[in-house]
């Protein structure tokens, strides 16, 4: 059956998308795809288009400075201490801060939000479970000091400052407990009322959200951060890239995101329009499976394959604009990342190499997506392998079943990308780096790659206070990673976008929920 929208809604899909329709005044209409919306709800919630959406509907106790993101600022808290044990953080809430619903801000709304994520036990709730917390325990981490002050415990080794970075990731946004009880089903903690609701204190509350088709915010005036200066965000399914671009020439979109290189190049120099290619912090690479067979488990075969991934042919040639070359597993913009890249396109050297070693006939097997871009990066390896006298059988595929097999080993070679799931050196250092003993999901364990002297130095760099030092032990654990691991880290990827030139004060980060609202005028 067709989903009527209500009236009120078709009026402002109407006057944003007819044709040659210019833009309401005091909305701000965004043309993107938002196929993989699943729920705003933050507990759930973990795909591109509701990342993007939680900052500006939610606030959490600390975040990230819009213009300088390693820098966190009190929110929702005014400030905070760290416990005598070292094992808590006491957070003063702001007296003044209300919920779009009006009921004002309790040490209860913080119990529960963080709470209701560890018992839900959703996609995202991995991020809070590393503080030792599950559903059975997690009460007994949290308790309110007063009418103004929240107590937040953990008992596994991790220093105050992680902690704050996860505090400050979206799952950790601050829910309207009154609220969101209030339309709880059978015991789901108002989880299927959040899939299109909201109840949170940030520029911007939900107003409409058709899945896969719409999402319309309206002001929060009440907002503690203060009222935004639109009164509506405008979020339109348009799946294909080049009825994006045709929406914002035509001036019927102010924004419109991810755009291929070909959109962007036929935007350059239309009059009204910008474009800006922004750095994500989404890492191209390619893995292999060493236990696959012995040539897979030798380190000069990763180290001639480091030699044989035409870095710049690729993000420069092939994929204009679409990528900057990059090396370690940090994405540029994350404290502590390096950019080196010591490793250049030279399959003379990696033929050298492989002879040293005495590896001969090099062949293997590479999976991958047989989506743009994955099937074309693989393609270009394809080629620059084969010139280094090292022969690539691809094997492309739909998304979930090449995952599915590198998730059960049965891969020798992998191309795929890797986007941090938090706002901290440790989501790409214990994917990179780690591998316990007991089994785990992350890169290395995909590997079959064995890391018990790097597991120590991930999980000292969680423990480590100092921030100088914790740089410091991240750009050796990637300098140990760019040396010698069975990964060959190659490109960072950019979202490209463009914008109306009339458009000022919108600011997109590297982490997908760093889109910011509030301050945009037109």
């Amino acid at each position: 059956m067709k989903k009527i929208i209500p009236s009120l809604l078709a009026l402002s899909l109407a006057a944003a998308f007819s044709l040659h329709a210019a833009t309401p005044k005091d909305t701000l209409v965004i043309a993107q795809s938002t196929d993989d919306a699943d729920s705003f709800d933050p507990a759930k919630g973990f795909e591109l288009t509701t990342m993007q959406a939680f900052t500006n509907i939610y606030q959490r106790l600390v975040q990230s400075d819009p213009q300088n993101p390693v820098d966190l600022k009190p929110t929702l808290a005014t400030s905070w201490r760290a416990g005598s044990d070292n094992r808590s953080l006491i957070f003063e809430l702001r007296k003044d801060a209300k919920f779009a619903s009006g009921n004002p801000l309790r040490p209860e709304d913080v119990i529960f939000s963080l709470g209701r994520v560890v018992k839900l036990n959703l996609d995202p709730s991995f991020i809070l479970t590393q503080l030792g917390w599950n559903k059975d325990n997690v009460d007994t981490f949290m308790k309110k000091v007063d009418d103004n002050h929240v107590q937040i415990g953990w008992s596994a080794d991790l220093s105050p400052t992680f902690v704050l970075s996860l505090l400050s990731a979206p799952v950790s946004s601050i829910l309207d407990e009154k609220t969101v009880m209030a339309h709880e089903q059978k015991g789901d903690l108002g989880n299927q009322w959040l899939t299109t609701h909201s109840a949170g204190s940030g520029p911007y509350q939900i107003r409409k959200v058709v899945l896969h088709e719409v999402v319309l915010l309206s002001a929060n005036p009440t907002s503690p951060g203060g009222a935004p200066k639109l009164k509506n965000i405008l979020i339109k399914n348009v799946p294909e890239p080049a009825a994006r671009r045709l929406l914002l020439e035509q001036g019927d979109a102010d924004i419109a995101r991810n755009l291929g290189a070909d959109q962007i190049a036929a935007l350059k120099g239309k009059a009204g329009v910008k474009t800006e290619a922004i750095p994500m912090a989404s890492l191209y690479y390619m893995q292999f499976n060493v236990d696959a067979n012995p040539v897979l488990k030798n380190p000069a075969l990763w180290e001639a394959s480091r030699y044989l991934f035409d870095y710049k042919g690729i993000a420069n040639d092939l994929l204009k604009g679409q990528f900057d070359v990059h090396q370690t597993f940090l994405p540029k913009g994350f404290l502590g990342a390096l950019d080196e890249t010591p490793y250049q396109y030279d399959p003379e050297k990696a033929k050298a190499i492989l002879k040293q070693a005495g590896l001969e006939n090099v062949h293997f097997t590479l999976s991958t997506s047989n989506q743009p871009p994955y099937l074309d990066i693989a393609q270009a390896l394809q080629a620059s392998f084969a010139k280094g006298g090292v022969k690539v059988d691809l094997i492309p595929g739909l998304s979930s079943e090449i995952s599915a097999n590198v998730k059960s080993h049965k891969y020798q070679a992998h191309l795929n990308a890797w986007g941090a799931d938090y706002f901290d050196p440790n989501t790409n250092a214990s994917t990179f780096a780690y591998n316990p003993e007991n089994g785990n999901t992350t890169l290395a364990w995909r590997s079959n790659w064995h890391t018990p002297e790097l597991n120590k130095q991930v999980l000292a760099a969680t423990a480590e206070s100092d921030s100088k030092k914790r740089v410091e032990m991240y750009q050796n654990l990637q300098r140990e990673i760019l040396k010698s691991s069975p990964y060959v880290i190659g490109l960072q990827a950019r979202n490209l976008i463009a914008l109306r030139d009339n458009l000022q004060g919108y600011v997109q980060g590297i982490n997908p929920d760093m889109v910011y609202y509030a301050q945009v005028t037109k």
